[in-house]
């Protein structure tokens, strides 16, 4: 049986790819089982600074598996923990998470690029949530994250009438952070993410739960977050090398405390 991921270590850095090339990487409890598994390692393992999360040149990953969803009941979804007991492993991972985008990211693939911390997209990637075609809402973020991420008018566009956007329309609305031809996107992805891992880990992941806490609660709580966080960080050793390194001109050399 083939792997539904492909997993790999580059140096500092994580690599996931989404393998089920007959189904557009269609996700299912197997993919998403396995994506916690490997999360896991990678958040184990003080080696690792970034993850990359790709899928194929025509598919990051087309939705959610139908023919898995087709005859499930209430009482299976409900009991079972749909989606809760295994597509939340993404959200909760504590370093950063680059999606690189090829072809189509639908339905729950746009939902697991809008779980990484930054996405980049390549010309021929599109994104949407058309579960409204066929008698379902999205149900891993989207009518959630989406807003936040584009505005309440062009989210209930896109959920609403499920139509697609493009690369380049989700970069103007603020789904995706950059943009790269197809053969160029994942290497992209790698280099910032190789870029991200040469700095401090503990910096890093403090930046990343600042960032995400202004989504989480009002403006004021999410600056006292900061600062206490900003705080925090004069007790790292990585912030003496930081700005030791600065004033005397050279590079930093970060060890991770």
């Amino acid at each position: 049986m083939e792997d539904v991921i492909v997993v790999e270590t580059l140096g500092k850095v994580g690599l996931i790819r989404i393998n089920r090339p007959s189904v557009f990487n269609a996700l299912n409890d197997d993919v998403m089982n396995a994506l916690g598994k490997a999360l896991d390692g990678f958040e184990a393992d003080p080696g690792i600074g970034c993850v990359v999360l790709a899928g194929s040149e025509k598919a990051f990953a087309a939705g959610a598996d139908i023919a898995a969803m087709q005859a499930m009941q209430f009482m299976d979804a409900y009991k079972s923990d749909f989606i809760t007991r295994n597509w939340e492993r993404l959200k909760t991972f504590r370093k950063p998470v680059i999606a690189a985008v090829r072809g189509v990211a639908l339905g729950g693939g746009c939902e697991l690029a809008m779980m990484c911390d930054l996405v980049f997209a390549a010309e021929n990637a599109k994104f949407g949530q058309p579960e409204i075609k066929i008698g379902a809402i999205p149900g891993a973020g989207g009518t959630q994250r989406l807003p936040r991420a584009v505005g309440k008018a062009k989210a209930m566009d896109l959920c609403l009438t499920g139509r697609i956007m493009d690369a380049q329309e989700a970069e103007r609305c603020g789904l995706v952070s950059r943009i790269y031809p197809v053969d160029r996107v994942l290497e992209e992805a790698l280099d910032a993410a190789r870029q991200i891992a040469s700095y401090s880990m503990p910096v890093v992941m403090m930046l990343k739960e600042s960032v995400n806490r202004s989504f989480e609660g009002p403006l004021n709580e999410g600056l006292l977050f900061e600062r206490r966080t900003l705080h925090a960080s004069f007790a790292l050793a990585d912030q003496k090398e930081g700005m030791a390194a600065f004033l005397e001109k050279r590079q930093p050399c970060f060890q991770d405390k």
